[in-house]
């Protein structure tokens, strides 16, 4: 099974600590962050997992040779030269991610009590070109899906912009949910992504197919999801650890 982790953010939001360290690196009691992403994945039986790097790419690559890869095979795919955006960055990974199996992407920053096995799982069962996790938490940007669970649309709710391929589209009409930051995707995205080159966000993409493909919803019941990459949420994470994890 493989998986890829988002960690060539910048980190902006967590400054002055990421003036020095990366992101993934900072430390969540006693752990980096990318640490707890990488044992969650070796728990739910990835063995091949590709960790995209950036700012202070080194101090990523040295964290995972000092641990022995963690007992499983990772990969580095390297943006130091231009950040690609979500989308263009799996798209950068397509080689080692093509093949006859889906792959799960985890952001490096969000910590949850979720199932991998399970979502990965209903991917399969549904035979989606992208599952979502989502729920139902408080947010500013929402994507909105129908009655199948199928992304349709987008929606700020603080500028009141919406984004949808579907014509006379009522956000009104569907159902919002927060994206959380870990999806499952079918190897025939790289397909559906021949003409998009550079850097893009993954969001975008999906909602620029979601009329021609399916991107489904996975609400996993009794989610406990935290995004600690931003100063309030990480000083509540050892507590979250403790709680639901």
């Amino acid at each position: 099974m493989k998986a890829m982790i988002f960690a060539a953010g910048l980190g902006n939001r967590l400054k002055p600590l990421t003036d020095t360290t990366p992101k993934a690196l900072i430390p969540v009691n006693g752990e980096p962050m990318l640490g707890h992403v990488i044992r969650k994945l070796k728990t739910a039986g990835f063995t091949d997992i590709i960790i995209n790097v950036h700012h202070l790419a080194d101090q990523i690559i040295d964290f995972i040779e000092v641990n022995n890869q963690f007992g499983v095979n990772i990969q580095i795919s390297d943006e130091r030269n231009y950040l690609l955006d979500t989308g263009g960055g799996i798209k950068l990974a397509a080689q080692f991610l093509q093949g006859n199996e889906p792959f799960l992407v985890h952001n490096t920053d969000i910590l949850s009590n979720v199932d991998l096995k399970e979502i990965y799982q209903q991917h399969i069962n549904t035979n989606a070109l992208a599952t979502l996790l989502v729920n139902k938490r408080e947010t500013s940007r929402y994507l909105l899906f129908n009655k199948e669970n199928e992304l349709c649309g987008w929606r700020n709710r603080e500028t009141g912009e919406v984004k949808s391929h579907y014509p006379d589209f009522d956000p009104e009409k569907y159902s919002e949910y927060a994206f959380g930051g870990i999806h499952v995707m079918s190897p025939q995205i790289f397909e559906w992504m021949e003409e998009w080159t550079g850097k893009f966000s993954i969001i975008n993409f999906y909602l620029a197919v979601c009329a021609k493909a399916t991107i489904q919803a996975y609400a996993a019941d009794n989610l406990q999801l935290m995004d600690i990459g931003k100063p309030e949420t990480l000083a509540q994470a050892e507590e979250f650890l403790k709680k639901w994890l």
